[in-house]
């Protein structure tokens, strides 16, 4: 009769579940168990768990830039702390432009500008305070960052985010929560109601105020509520609720990457309390184990974003010029990130003249270039036919006769829930199976290097699954080591300053 019951609860929470739905099936975003659930039935369910549309529109973005511009440009900080001479703050050859084109050659998607950084210093002409370049003497006041940047994203056909930085140190209202709040949620407004579509908002965390500080308590909920009466398509990210951070700022994802999870931002006392009880922050190991999922009381779809810069710094420094991170870098930050079930986001700093510096777009390009190679020549015969895998279900895969391979691709459709555990991928050589590599999770994408061999057949192995995968790719390519990036460097004339 027990058994009854359970099963009839868990075919209302299939139904209801007291969260959004599609089809009577999934659950988009959040699912919250019923108490009466036993472990079995939760870690079931947790494969119905799936994206949002905007959240699956993001994800399949994966390449995201960071644009960190601002009075730190000037002043040669990465905190600035608020006292700056808005005077600082003059490029000589702005050309926003220049930013979406040199992007663009490397894959790029979208680009979040920093319209606001710690320092409170605002990249458009605000109403909220004189703190912005309407004081500045670039293009005689008249100047607005943010709409140029949305004008040459819009021209080129390139996404655009806003980072709005919560913490501000020039605000003399910092600190006193409600009136502070209140110019923040304005600042937010100015940028969601001015500037046209606006497709993520990044919140940063970060607040360095110290012991002795100011303790400001942010309206997360009226923030939230801003961006979706305003904009509802955009995903919030970081400290929003649809986009987190991977846990660190070296462009290393998990192995085990889990979109489905019960971390949730810390944006008041009742989730902090659940993180806590559940001992997991953004920089745990382990966001979506079937133990984690046996002791929560919710999960939410909360997929990883990798944030890195290019250089070492995150604002422009003319002595990291030659700190430019190598090709070998950026193409193994991409297999760390888009290859491991995350978007990466890759600050590139524009420098004083308000350009993307001669290196720095110099190795795009050379990005863009070996990604595009690399993913040319699909070896993989029929790999794209969708694969409905049950654990221990393989499936095997014709070569291309002869071609060597040293990279594989693995793809869940993400619509239908993360379900894969682990799984085996092994090829057809000298008339035997050999493993070529193994792993756990796959997500939206999985992407694994391994020495060159010449198999003629892939077989893949689901090993562990919570549900019927679906498996929508399998990929197999010849990834060649990049060049030396002295020898494939072409520097382009650099332009003169006006």
């Amino acid at each position: 009769m027990r058994r009854m019951v359970v099963l009839g609860l868990l075919f209302l929470v299939l139904l209801s579940g007291g969260c959004s739905q599609r089809a009577n099936t999934y659950f988009e975003k959040k699912l919250t168990f019923p108490n009466i659930l036993t472990s079995d039935q939760k870690i079931k369910l947790a494969a119905y768990v799936v994206p949002t549309q905007q959240q699956y529109e993001w994800q399949q973005l994966e390449l995201t830039a960071f644009i960190h511009f601002g009075m730190n440009t000037f002043t040669g900080q990465e905190w600035g702390n608020g006292t700056e001479d808005p005077a600082l703050f003059d490029p000589t050859d702005f050309n926003a432009e220049q930013w979406v084109i040199a992007l663009q050659q490397a894959g790029f998607k979208m680009i979040i500008l920093t319209a606001k950084h710690h320092d409170g210093f605002c990249l458009w002409p605000t109403q909220t305070t004189p703190h912005s370049v309407a004081a500045s003497p670039w293009r005689n006041g008249e100047g607005d960052v943010v709409k140029e940047v949305r004008e040459a994203c819009e021209k080129h056909d390139m996404k655009f985010g806003i980072y709005l930085s919560p913490w501000d140190r020039n605000a003399v209202s910092y600190g006193d929560s409600p009136r502070y709040n209140n110019l923040y949620t304005n600042q937010l407004t100015e940028l969601l109601t001015w500037y046209g579509k606006i497709d993520e908002v990044w919140f940063d965390g970060a607040n360095g105020e110290g012991s002795n500080g100011r303790v400001q308590e942010y309206d997360w909920i009226r923030f939230y509520n801003v961006i979706d009466s305003l904009q509802p398509w955009a995903v919030k990210a970081i400290m929003g609720n649809d986009i987190r951070w991977v846990g660190n700022e070296q462009g290393l994802g998990r192995e085990t990457e889990w979109s489905v999870t019960p971390l949730h931002p810390d944006i008041n006392e009742s989730f902090k309390s659940e993180n806590g009880r559940l001992r997991i922050s953004p920089t745990a190991d382990d966001l979506g184990s079937r133990e984690l999922i046996r002791e929560a009381k919710t999960l939410y779809w909360y997929p990883s974003e990798v944030d890195v810069s290019i250089r070492p710094g995150w604002f422009y420094h003319p002595e990291e010029d030659d700190q430019v991170k190598s090709l070998q870098e950026l193409v193994d930050i991409y297999f760390q990130s888009v290859g491991m079930n995350a978007g990466l986001l890759l600050n590139v700093p524009p420098d004083t003249r308000g350009r993307i510096h001669e290196t720095d777009a110099e190795r795009l390009r050379q990005l863009g270039d070996y990604l595009s190679s690399l993913f040319r020549k699909e070896l993989v015969v029929d790999g794209d036919i969708i694969w409905k895998a049950r654990s221990g279900a393989s499936r095997e895969y014709l070569m291309n006769e002869g071609e060597a391979i040293n990279t594989v691709m693995l793809r869940e459709d993400i619509q239908k829930g993360q379900r894969v555990e682990s799984f085996r991928v092994e090829g057809w050589i000298d008339e035997a199976w050999t493993t070529l590599t193994e792993g756990t999770t796959i997500g939206y994408k999985r992407l694994l290097r391994f020495g060159d061999v010449t198999p003629s057949k892939l077989r893949v192995t689901i090993q562990e699954t919570r549900d019927i995968a679906h498996i929508s790719k399998v990929g197999a390519y010849y990834a060649p080591q990049p060049k030396n990036d002295q020898q494939n460097f072409r520097p382009r004339e650099k332009p003169s300053e006006k």
